[in-house]
């Protein structure tokens, strides 16, 4: 009875456990070229309606899903955003539009912008109003989250949202082209993200080298080297070619060996 008793006591903490996971409902499901709303009414820091469309005005879109009142990773999420953006040759406004919106229906215009206030002291070289910061209903959130693929959820343990740190990278048109996950995207990355984003109209002909030389991973959110993977295939069928020279060789010469009088 009394090792039932204990395996019952270690099942109900698993449960409970697993209730309380926090990473159980947060997590992004990867839908490449996925329409993304364009035209789904926001309220931006002002207090103006807008919409992706008018925002974007035909350049592509780094759009981050955040809580403007996050306590944890958001501010350090777009402080590392703004850090990369600084550290590549793309200008925002000029060749991208950067959209930050809450998935939190409570939150304001006022909650935004509290935020920018915030970013604009620790990056004060930053342009104002370089970042569009917008606040929804909860159907429109949702319309706009579904379509991403972006999962979260409220932890009523911690009263905050379970979510993930990650920028989207949108076409003009409204495409999901690529997520940049974590907290610091590499600059390189954000910049080859733009150039594969822009269709050819985002950068010079040197991106679009730099493009063809990269590869993106869907699942770690980077742009790894495809012309090393290229060397390595190539050392492959190399060894693989000289193996089988060499077998001939040395087929070759037993046959002529045996073939020798004694």
């Amino acid at each position: 009875m009394k090792w039932a008793a204990l395996i019952l006591m270690i099942l109900l903490r698993t449960g409970q456990a697993r209730a309380f996971d926090p990473l159980a409902s947060a997590g992004i499901d990867l839908r490449p070229e996925a329409q993304i709303p364009m035209d789904q009414v926001f309220v931006d820091q002002a207090g103006h309606p807008t919409t992706l469309r008018t925002i974007a005005n035909g350049k592509p879109i780094l759009l981050v899903p955040v809580q403007y009142e996050c306590p944890n990773i958001c501010g350090v999420t777009l402080a590392g955003l703004l850090q990369a953006i600084s550290n590549q040759k793309f200008d925002s406004d000029a060749d991208f539009v950067l959209v930050t919106f809450s998935i939190d229906s409570g939150e304001t215009p006022q909650n935004a912008r509290h935020l920018l206030d915030r970013l604009g002291a620790e990056f004060p070289s930053m342009p104002k109003n370089s970042i569009h910061a917008l606040t929804g209903i909860a159907t429109d959130i949702a319309a706009m989250t579904d379509a991403l693929g972006y999962r979260y959820a409220w932890d009523h343990t911690l009263r905050q949202f379970d979510h993930v740190a990650a920028v989207a990278v949108l076409t003009p048109d409204g495409r999901l082209s690529n997520w940049l996950y974590g907290v610091a995207p590499e600059p390189r990355d954000l910049q080859l993200a733009l150039t594969e984003a822009g269709g050819g109209r985002v950068g010079r002909w040197a991106n679009q080298l730099l493009l063809l030389c990269y590869h993106y991973d869907p699942v770690s959110g980077r742009y790894t080297p495809i012309i090393w993977t290229g060397l390595q295939v190539l050392a492959g069928c190399t060894l693989l070619v000289t193996l089988f020279y060499l077998g001939r060789a040395l087929r070759r010469e037993r046959r002529l060996t045996r073939s020798r009088p004694s």
